[in-house]
């Protein structure tokens, strides 16, 4: 099995290697520090099972098999701390996962399932993702009451600036600054909650600083560092980093 580690901490990665060389038949593709690494891995190594973990900065590992198209998912393990939300996920959809630290029993039962499953898609060349993971991707993707609107404090007054007339969103210290059709608000919030708390078909984070508008995209171009400049409608140029990279790529629907 062409196996990939995906994990943000060195030390539970090299846990993981060292108890897979207990496996003879296991082969170490690769390993990965972060959500958009691993979709970029998965695409180029193909491999047969993935060790994902779920809570990873910028990019978990939910949203990495968001990013990628049904056939591109392979066999999945899932890694988590104890995270209520991700074990009932679990649980309810019968997916195999290990808790951290990750104990060499458990790994080895998940381990014997996964070469039932990459068996059964070895004997079928078109064989269909796998059920549970489409019922937990359907499940993450429901539709659920989003942040439309925020109250922003200006010279006294509190104005309600609507989100749909929002170009850009910018870091600011400890605000951020919302770009609204060439008008600025400061607003003393994280990026991370204005990551979260807006609709994801309508928002995108592209860089630590910034999160755009999706509709306000005009286009992408691509530099010599792998990065790209975003320009919006409006002639605004952005940088989009490749930690955010695949997040732009599920937004879109297609990578880049």
């Amino acid at each position: 099995m062409r196996t990939l580690i995906v994990d943000d901490e060195p030390v539970a990665r090299r846990r993981i290697r060292r108890l897979l060389r207990l496996h003879a038949d296991v082969q170490v593709a690769g390993e990965c520090g972060d959500g958009a690494a691993a979709v970029d891995a998965i695409r180029t190594l193909n491999p047969d099972l993935v060790l994902l973990d779920v809570q990873m900065p910028e990019l978990d590992g939910f949203a990495a098999l968001q990013a990628l198209a049904p056939h591109e998912i392979p066999v999945v393990i899932f890694v988590t701390a104890f995270d209520r939300y991700a074990l009932r996920a679990f649980d309810v959809h019968a997916l195999d996962y290990v808790l951290k630290p990750v104990d060499g029993e458990r790994l080895a039962r998940s381990l014997d399932r996964a070469r039932t499953r990459i068996a059964e898609r070895r004997r079928s060349a078109t064989a269909p993702l796998d059920q549970r993971i489409a019922a937990l991707l359907q499940e993450l993707s429901v539709e659920r009451r989003y942040l439309s609107r925020l109250p922003v404090r200006s010279g006294g007054r509190l104005l309600v600036v609507d989100l749909a007339d929002v170009d850009w969103i910018a870091a600011a210290d400890n605000y951020v600054t919302l770009h609204a059709g060439g008008q600025q608000h400061l607003l003393r919030d994280t990026m991370g909650r204005l990551e979260r708390e807006p609709d994801p078909a309508c928002f995108v984070r592209i860089h630590r600083s910034s999160i755009v508008r999706i509709d306000r995209i005009k286009e992408l171009l691509p530099d010599f560092h792998g990065d790209y400049t975003l320009v919006l409608k409006n002639g605004t140029r952005l940088t989009l980093s490749r930690t955010y990279r695949a997040k732009v790529e599920g937004a879109l629907g297609r990578p880049l």
